[in-house]
């Protein structure tokens, strides 16, 4: 009994003594490999701000040679994915990262690396020929015919571009989408046609209406008076004769000159005792 308790307790020590060594082993790798991911943190936190203050300078130095918002806004995003890629590779190599297995392991994967980022290719694409040909620039107002996504252009990033709704959403619509696709500009020109519909009674005195409507846009102040003024008969409805008003107005006043003249429109057309009808319809019974 004796012997037994003496050699569990010799295996005991033994089993410790392992451990112990284990540890003398391991524990100075362990730091090692601690420090080294704090001085890659450090490293990367100190390649982030280099970063930040680099695209700074291109920033300042695009706004000063008068280059478009959406190019710079481009540049800006390329440089930023491009130079972290660069960080991280660096830190990857300087810390024992095998950079030639790396490349080698890109280069076999190329082809399906090509085939999964097809799509953002398309949409990098996509940005740069927005930037060459200038379909639109940041601050207009667009309408993508396809989806019918509309809204005032934001951003024009490296894959996506940003636009803004009336009611302050945010819509981000894929280069790719923006390139082949139609889509219509409301803002590229620095004027814009006033176009409405005007219905009044068929026995309301067609001329006098005309007249009424014609001196309203003559007192309108942000009507442009240079350019044409017309009220025509535009179609013989159901219920009302269709007049249509056409003149030409800055393309940021657009809306609100709409709005107003509308307005206006109806008040007057009351003053003058011209009735805009209710749609309606005539039955005649036989007896």
């Amino acid at each position: 009994m004796l012997l037994a308790k003496t050699v569990d307790g010799e295996e005991v020590v033994q089993e410790v003594g392992k451990l112990t060594q284990y540890l003398s082993d391991k524990i100075p790798n362990l730091i090692d490999f601690v420090l080294s991911v704090l001085l890659a943190l450090l490293v990367f936190a100190i390649g982030a701000k280099l970063i930040g203050w680099l695209r700074k300078i291109v920033r300042r130095s695009l706004q000063r040679s008068g280059v478009d918002k959406g190019v710079e806004q481009f540049v800006d995003s390329v440089l930023k994915v491009v130079l972290y890629a660069l960080l991280l590779f660096s830190i990857g190599k300087n810390f024992g990262l095998d950079t030639t297995s790396v490349a080698a392991v890109l280069a076999s994967g190329g082809v399906a690396i090509g085939l999964a980022l097809q799509g953002s290719l398309s949409n990098f694409a996509g940005g740069v020929l927005i930037l060459l040909l200038k379909p639109f620039v940041v601050g207009d107002y667009i309408i993508e015919d396809t989806n019918k996504c509309e809204g005032t252009v934001k951003e024009i990033q490296i894959f996506y571009t940003k636009l803004v709704t009336v009611d302050n959403k945010t819509v981000v619509i894929p280069n790719g989408t923006l390139a082949n696709s139609s889509l219509t500009n409301l803002t590229a020109q620095e004027k814009r046609k006033l176009d409405l519909r005007v219905d009044i009674a068929y026995d309301a005195d067609l001329k006098k209406a005309k007249e009424v409507i014609e001196t309203l846009l003559r007192e309108e102040a942000d009507i442009l008076q240079e350019e044409e003024i017309r009220i025509f008969v535009d179609s013989l409805g159901n219920s009302s004769v269709v007049l249509g008003v056409r003149a030409w107005v800055k393309t940021e006043d657009y809306w609100n000159v709409r709005w107003r003249v509308l307005e206006n429109i109806k008040l007057t057309l009351d003053e003058n005792g011209i009735e805009i009808p209710f749609q309606q319809v005539t039955v005649h019974m036989e007896k």
